[in-house]
């Protein structure tokens, strides 16, 4: 974009909301930002590559590049072949957005601790399980290879066969030398008397021969019903803690895959096909009672949107993170020469730095457990600053050493001071006042009682207009002297004017769609705005001071 182009609502029919996929964010993106860095000390410019790159979001002074090759408009959209930044207005810093390429998959806390979690909607699990594998705690099974478990299945019962047999052969093995040494011990000895303590020694050890023999056969088969358990429990989705993963990888390493992260979840997602997993949950719904019946549905709902709306289910884990504008997260000045930097900038540096350690990490071919380490702190940053309030315990504090939460890209679109209640909602708008009610039992229903000098106010462009038309003046100018002289004329064209007119009235906080309500003004004298009594309900109004506009 060479030149900066303003959007108006004529431009567009509506706004729909949806998740980004990597490829999207990629197009929005000018550059990716590759250092924590925000302005140089002793420049005071903004440091390459980094949050403030010029290269990446565009000039700090209109029509000059960042090293002064080019100014003027005279080289508008000419890229510097020194620097590489655009020659173009700085107002661009408002719109261009970066991107950081993440070393590993990430969850985006929104879809894993929301209510109902979107992840566990569309995997079929538990928040608390899900939260397990994403921060390194547990693992997951990702593959099982079906045909190779049923092969081993039977092996198991080949070689406990085998074992049995062997078991056996062994045990009449030594049944015959008893019986053997029995005969030869009993044919050397002449009195009866000692014949019967050898012969009922020898059948004791018989005996013996023949329980521990029981006994090898009980541990076999426990041993086999125990592999065949652990191989039949062997599933995708199953979630193991590490020792048992241990355990089952070196007996079973061999017919099942298993992860942890986020990276395990995103393998999960990008398998899922919502047109088979539509199906799959129409049929589940046959059958299950009606306590279950709400979360199916829940499942059915959210595969059925994500097909409507054409979003692949894997989005939902990010592997780029956007940057947003510079100027919407700026860095001012102070008198002593101190910065003040937006609390984006803090969190941004957080993810950088961590997604640069692991990529290095990697580079070096660390030991996994380091490098999971550095994965879980990495999705720790990239929640603080999607969402700083979301996770309990884990939440991000000021730097300088105050107790202060920071505010994340989510707090600045939520509550009475977000970007929604604030800006768009609560624009300031010309023409309007505010003042104190009381009542006037003298109106009708549909009146409202306009202290004279708001009224000339809110309705200064039409009598400005009337007195034009009028040719009592000529120009705004004189028509503005001619109100502030407070002529006859002018008290005169107002009453005229709001015989037709009408007011909206308005009494904070709006709740609902009776707190603002039109009303025909009728001019008054003092400073109080006066209404019906019995409009008093809708907008819960009293008249101890109450305010309204």
């Amino acid at each position: 974009m060479n030149e900066y182009q303003v959007t108006r609502t004529h431009d567009f029919d509506a706004i729909r909301v949806t998740i980004a996929s990597p490829d999207e964010i990629h197009e929005w993106s000018h550059g990716e930002v590759t250092r924590p860095e925000t302005i140089n000390y002793r420049t005071q410019k903004p440091e390459k590559d980094g949050l403030f790159c010029e290269k990446i979001f565009g000039p700090s002074k209109d029509w000059e590049c960042y090293c002064g090759k080019y100014k003027k408009i005279r080289y508008k959209g000419i890229v510097c072949d020194k620097c590489g930044v655009e020659v173009t207005r700085s107002i661009v810093r408002r719109e261009r957005m970066g991107h950081i390429d993440l070393a590993a998959p990430v969850s985006h806390i929104w879809f894993l601790r929301g209510v109902p979690s979107k992840i566990g909607l569309i995997l079929d699990l538990s928040v608390q399980s899900l939260e397990k594998v994403i921060y390194f705690a547990n693992f997951i099974i990702t593959d099982v290879n079906e045909e190779l478990k049923v092969q081993t299945i039977e092996q198991i019962d080949v070689e406990a066969e085998q074992k049995r047999k062997a078991i056996k052969a062994e045990n009449s093995r030594a049944i015959g030398q008893i019986k053997q040494q029995r005969d030869e011990a009993v044919a050397k000895e002449t009195a009866p008397s000692k014949k019967q303590k050898l012969t009922d020694k020898y059948e004791s050890e018989l005996i013996n021969a023949s329980i521990m023999r029981d006994e090898k056969l009980k541990d076999l088969d426990d041993a086999v019903d125990m592999a065949k358990k652990e191989l039949r429990e062997l599933k995708p989705m199953q979630i193991i803690s590490e020792t048992k993963y241990q355990d089952l990888s070196l007996k079973y390493g061999h017919l099942f895959e298993a992860s942890i992260g986020a990276e395990a979840v995103h393998e999960l997602l990008t398998r899922v096909n919502l047109d088979a997993l539509i199906t799959e949950i129409e049929v589940e719904m046959q059958t299950v009672s009606k306590n279950q019946a709400q979360r199916i549905i829940r499942r059915l709902k959210l595969a059925k949107n994500l097909k409507k709306n054409n979003i692949r289910p894997n989005s939902m884990i990010m592997t780029t993170v956007p940057v947003i504008p510079p100027d919407l997260r700026p860095m001012v000045q102070l008198d002593g020469g101190r910065f003040a930097a937006s609390d984006l900038n803090d969190l941004y540096r957080r993810v950088i730095n961590r997604n640069n350690r692991l990529k290095r990490l990697k580079e070096l071919n660390a030991p996994e457990v380091i490098q999971r380490n550095e994965k879980r702190m990495l999705q720790e940053a990239v929640d603080a600053l999607i969402d700083n309030g979301a996770r309990h315990g884990k939440t991000v504090t000021a730097a300088t050493g105050q107790k202060r939460m920071l505010k994340s890209l989510a707090d600045m679109l939520k509550g009475k001071q977000g970007r929604f209640r604030q800006n768009l909602l609560g624009k300031r708008v010309d023409y309007s006042g505010r003042s104190v009610i009381v009542v006037g039992p003298h109106l009708k229903l549909n009146q409202c009682g306009l202290p004279k000098r708001m009224a000339l106010e809110l309705f200064r462009p039409f009598v400005i207009s009337k007195l034009i038309e009028g040719e009592f003046v000529y120009n705004v100018r004189s028509a503005n002297r001619f109100i502030e002289s407070g002529r006859a004329e002018v008290w005169d064209i107002l009453e005229d004017i709001t015989r037709t007119s009408h007011v909206l009235l308005n009494r904070a906080p709006t709740l609902h769609r009776l707190g603002i309500q039109a009303f025909q003004p009728v001019l008054i004298e003092g400073k109080a705005i006066q209404i019906h009594p019995l409009v008093c309900t809708a907008f819960n109004a009293d008249f101890d001071g109450d305010q309204m506009a």
